[in-house]
């Protein structure tokens, strides 16, 4: 225990039984405004505010009866997690088991009425009961969900018990970016138990469970799907759509319990364009026989996103996507945002230093977070926090099950333009990235899917692509990503080195999901790479990896490490308090100048780029099988020109490729350095083109008969292909040819495994 938990004494049973607030505009009421702008109705009432709590580590506390009539040890506020400053408690150990109680008395409006309890989020799995009865149980972590209490409640005070298990260190729940130890590196502090706002509504005997919007620019109207809960007689659903309060459109149609479709033709015609946006009001009006029974109110913007090639469209024109990595943390209310009005600035901040979106990093961010990027024109991709799931199959129900909820939660949002359900996911993640891949397209057919952001890609044909690359030299940066495309037209490559290479070009849309994550004020704390020793070095170094982007015509947009810093990671455009740490006009004038890509759209990849060629296996790797040779190795310093075809290397050991510690190697290397030799023959024939295909970690150089034909710092996550056509045919000679590899490892896991093709 904390010190702060140590203190507590049995005097905190005496705790009064906490009461529900007035109204939900009470000025001290912690987190106010409605938690869902796309799903209000007028009858609501906020149940944040201060709680019972008690850390329950033994895990006993239903046998102790907790879930009724006990008071709980000490009180939170709601609805920050108790590792915040802000919920009054800050104790930052594992918990296990957490419990809350507070009594709430339903208002005189809602009597009648069907009455749902909403949580917008408690990490991991909730119990929830309502009188001692059990209410409704929930597992995931991220997202909003509800339970009907209407059977559950009596007059006057009702009492609401909740209990939260997150088993953070499991494996079985994917957690994201929070730590499983203490806040280091990249990880930070944990969320557990309710960390979104809570809430009562009213509904009627039937009311609208949810709505599909999918807006349609090419014909100037909205294609809507409700569901409808109930079964009074005679019911009916009505659309309406508003302009500045002004009527725009209106259909009625009988109203079933699922498939109501509705469209709703517009008289005006207004797009939602990214810094430009414009929102039409919704209303869906449930009724039965002339009574209305149910009124939601919700908003859409009208605009679409395509891919044509290796473009993203918006609206049918090429928006370059200057994102910013966006965590969501807070650094006093870790991942709950202390006001409504932080969501917006976040924002704001990030669009001052010329950013028009975010990738919304390793956590499901709120609705109100995308309410404002709606409202500000902010283009976001949805991610989700794969980081600490195991990807065993008897888990998986767990994450599609929540990725599930948060399609069908958040696909309305104009906003969101695309969905990354994994970030960095290890090669074990193939099966359910591929599944999950497959059920995103299915819910939701309007935006592109990204199967994982950066390393291990495991769908075979792919919508779009990415790589990370934290390359701090803006010279070699430009010159890698330049040479990528310009290779990849001529050299496409045989689809058994895999779908996984993140710097194979696939011909589809390509950015750069994370780059840069510049180091400046890092006392205490790190940032990527050697940090600048002046502020005039950082911008110039800011500039030119955002300049060899802006230039590349084949990019659709690229993303900067970070908005803020987070702890003890101090790469943010601002200190984790949200001060700016740079001149932000200056800044915005370096990320917001007009892209190549804007100006020309991509290039096009000349027909069959896509397709396999005829290529010729010079020197095979694992996936060529029998032409994968012997190596001789050696992770000792070689003495004398082991370059040399004459050199003695009888005494090293000899394996096959692949090395490495990762990736499921054929031979185990573990050790910082590697060097490889072996010979083969080349019938002298001519070829048009020559490719290396390579996966290294990390970095590595590649002889020919002494000579270098390649090298690169660094590493990759996969194989990836280089065109070195000239530098083979000066270095190879008919018959027999000596190849020779150096890498060397640093930090994390290794590999090594290189193959040689030419073609015709």
């Amino acid at each position: 225990m904390t010190p702060r938990f140590a203190t507590l004494t049995a005097l905190a049973a005496l705790l009064p039984f906490l009461s529900a607030a007035s109204s939900a505009d009470t000025p001290s009421l912690p987190r106010p405004e409605h938690p869902r702008p796309d799903m209000f109705r007028e009858n609501w009432l906020s149940l944040n505010g201060e709680w019972q709590f008690e850390i329950d580590q033994a895990g006993d506390g239903e046998a102790r009866g907790l879930a009724s009539g006990k008071d709980l040890m000490t009180r939170i506020t709601v609805p920050f997690c108790p590792e915040s400053k802000l919920s009054g408690i800050g104790h930052y150990g594992l918990m296990k088991n957490v419990w809350y109680r507070r009594s709430f008395e339903v208002p005189a409006a809602m009597a009648g009425k069907r009455v749902r309890l909403n949580f917008g989020g408690v990490d991991y799995k909730s119990w929830v009961w309502v009188n001692g009865r059990l209410a409704g149980v929930h597992t995931g972590g991220n997202v909003s969900f509800a339970h009907e209490i209407t059977r559950l409640l009596k007059p006057g005070a009702n009492e609401l018990v909740v209990r939260a298990l997150d088993e953070t260190t499991s494996g079985k729940q994917p957690t994201g970016k929070q730590t499983h130890t203490i806040s280091e590196g990249c990880s930070y502090t944990r969320t557990t138990g309710i960390w979104q706002p809570v809430w009562l509504e009213s509904v009627g005997s039937s009311f609208v469970t949810g709505v599909s919007v999918v807006p349609d620019p090419d014909h100037s109207r909205f294609l809507i799907e409700a569901e409808v809960d109930g079964s009074d007689p005679d019911l009916s659903l009505t659309a309406e759509a508003f302009a500045d309060g002004k009527p725009v459109a209106k259909e009625s149609v009988p109203a079933v319990w699922r498939n109501n479709r509705l469209v709703l033709p517009l008289a005006e015609k207004r797009l939602w364009q990214p810094g430009s946006p414009f929102l039409y009001d919704l209303r869906f009006t449930l009724t039965s026989g002339g009574r209305t029974l149910d009124t939601l109110a919700s908003y859409a913007g009208l605009r679409k996103v395509s891919i044509k090639g290796r473009a993203i469209l918006i609206n049918d024109k090429p928006v370059f996507q200057r994102l910013i990595l966006d965590q969501g943390f807070y650094p006093d209310g870790v991942w709950t945002a202390p006001s409504d009005d932080e969501l917006r600035k976040d924002i704001e901040r990030s669009m001052a230093m010329g950013y028009n979106g975010a990738r919304l990093h390793q956590k499901v961010f709120e609705p109100r977070f995308l309410y404002w990027a709606d409202k500000l024109g902010y283009l976001v991709w949805g991610e989700f926090p794969n980081w600490g799931f195991n990807y065993q199959p008897e888990n998986y129900s767990n994450y599609i099950n929540e990725w599930n909820e948060t399609l069908v939660r958040d696909r309305n949002h104009s906003s969101i333009v695309g969905w990354c359900p994994f970030n960095e996911s290890p090669a074990p993640s193939a099966e359910i990235q591929n599944i999950v891949f497959q059920l995103t397209k299915v819910l939701d057919p309007t935006r592109p899917v990204l199967e994982t952001s950066g390393w291990t890609h495991r769908v075979t044909h792919p919508e779009v692509r990415d790589d990370h690359d934290y390359n701090q030299d803006p010279a070699s940066f430009r010159k890698r990503w330049m040479d990528f495309f310009n290779g990849s037209r001529a050299l496409p490559l045989p689809s058994r080195y895999g779908a996984g290479a993140s710097g194979r070009d696939c011909g589809v849309p390509f950015m750069i999901s994370e780059f840069g994550g510049i180091g400046w004020s890092t006392e205490g704390g790190w940032g990527y790479g050697a940090g600048p020793k002046t502020e005039e070095e950082f911008y110039q170094r800011y500039k030119g990896l955002v300049d060899a982007q802006l230039d590349n015509p084949d990019l659709f947009g690229f993303c900067y490490t970070q908005l803020t810093d987070v702890e003890q990671e101090k790469n943010g455009l601002y200190y984790y308090d949200r001060r700016p740490k740079f001149d932000v006009k200056r800044m915005h004038a370096i990320t917001s100048r007009a892209a190549a890509y804007e100006k020309t759209g991509p290039v096009t990849p000349p027909p069959g780029a896509a397709a396999d060629r005829e290529w010729s296996v010079i020197v095979g790797a694992r996936q060529d099988g029998p032409l994968c040779q012997p190596y001789r190795y050696t992770t000792t310093e070689p003495k004398g020109d082991w370059l040399a075809a004459g050199f003695d290397d009888s005494a090293w050991k000899e394996a096959r490729a692949p090395f490495g510690t990762i990736n499921n190697p054929t031979t185990r290397w573990e050790t910082p350095d590697i060097w490889l030799r072996r010979s083969f023959e080349w019938n002298g024939k001519d070829f048009s083109a020559a490719a290396l295909v390579i996966f290294h970690d990390e970095t590595t150089e590649v002889y020919i008969n002494g000579a270098k034909i390649w090298e690169r710092s660094g590493f990759n996550n996969a194989y990836e292909s280089f065109e070195v056509t000239d530098a083979l045919k000066k270095a190879l000679k008919p018959g027999r040819n000596q190849l020779s590899i150096h890498t060397r490892q640093t930090a994390g896991g290794q590999y090594i495994d290189m193959a040689l093709l030419a073609a015709p």
